[in-house]
Formats: structure tokens, C-alpha cells, sequence
């Protein structure tokens, strides 16, 4: 299985289009913010998944009494 085969499949979709976005003619400055933004954003899917497993496990552990 490549890693791509887990990426969007439209081109529309917000990550393909950030992965396919031009960087040639950012500066350092404006990579440096996207690749700020971009942590910021991992970090908060991080948490969601975090939430979701949590939250999953809590009502398993519900019905399993």
C-alpha cells in the first residue's frame, strides 16, 4: 500500500490542494508559518482521534456491563 493511497482522492479537497500547493514561491518566512499552521493542525486532529477513541472505549465499556 503506498501513503498516497491514504490521501483524498478529489482534487478539490482542502489536503490535496494544500499538497499540491506550489512552495517555490514562498518565501522562508511564509514556509516557516505553513509549516507552523500545519503542526497546529496535526496537533488538533491528534486530539479530535484522541477524543474519538476515548469517547468510543467509554460507551463500549457501557454496554458491557
Amino acid at each position: 500500500m503506498d501513503a498516497d493511497d491514504n490521501l483524498p482522492k478529489r482534487q478539490d479537497d482542502p489536503l490535496t490542494l494544500v499538497r499540491l500547493q506550489d512552495l517555490d514561491p514562498l518565501s522562508v518566512d511564509e514556509l516557516q508559518a505553513r509549516i507552523t499552521a500545519l503542526e497546529s493542525e496535526i496537533d488538533r486532529t491528534r486530539r479530535k482521534i484522541e477524543t474519538a477513541v476515548n469517547h468510543r472505549a467509554s460507551a463500549e465499556g457501557l454496554f458491557k456491563r
